[in-house]
């Protein structure tokens, strides 16, 4: 299954993509950002797609006129108790080269759309830490409202950051 936005096709991963998904994920601005180590080859990389990519509503965001791979996109299996679900939390990643094109907050949008109208969520989270502003962007243009801030250890960066954490109800969603 994939899903399209008028610049990128959000589909699963296959093995293939292992080359794309490390040429975006090997850059410390990306892991760091969202918590997790760079990753150190092609053979991470495929290794990530055949485990955590494997997962369902996972998706590898290729560019629609060159079919290379530029990023991915989740919903996390993440819950919530602070509004009624059911819910999920959504992640992102994007190839650095890539970033200030407002590639991600297409995918965003799409997400919203899938979760509310195919998935029949109530409910969608998306965090991001305090100091990654790109995220911040990303989410406030999607319109997700903020709800609470808590601290959390990131072991990949050895210290405890603040991590804000937002979401949209469909009758929000339906009202933006």
């Amino acid at each position: 299954m994939a899903l399209k936005t008028e610049r990128l096709i959000l589909r699963p991963f296959t093995e293939d993509d292992a080359p794309d998904l490390y040429a975006a994920s090997c850059d410390c601005r990306v892991g760091h950002s969202a918590g997790w180590e760079p990753h150190k080859n092609v053979e991470e990389s495929l290794e990530i797609i055949r485990t955590v990519f494997s997962a369902p509503n996972s998706f590898a965001v290729a560019e629609k006129k060159t079919g290379r791979v530029i990023g991915s996109a989740a919903f996390n299996g993440g819950h919530q108790t602070l509004l009624p679900g059911p819910d999920d939390d959504i992640g992102y990643a994007l190839h650095p080269d890539y970033w200030g094109r407002g590639f991600m907050t297409e995918v965003v949008q799409e997400l919203l759309r899938y979760g509310f109208e195919d998935l029949g969520l109530n409910a969608i989270w998306c965090g991001h830490f305090a100091d990654n502003v790109r995220s911040r962007r990303v989410i406030e243009k999607c319109g997700f409202i903020y709800r609470f801030t808590d601290q959390v250890w990131v072991r990949v960066l050895g210290k405890e950051l603040n991590e804000l954490h937002y979401a949209l109800t469909e009758e929000e969603w339906m009202a933006l």
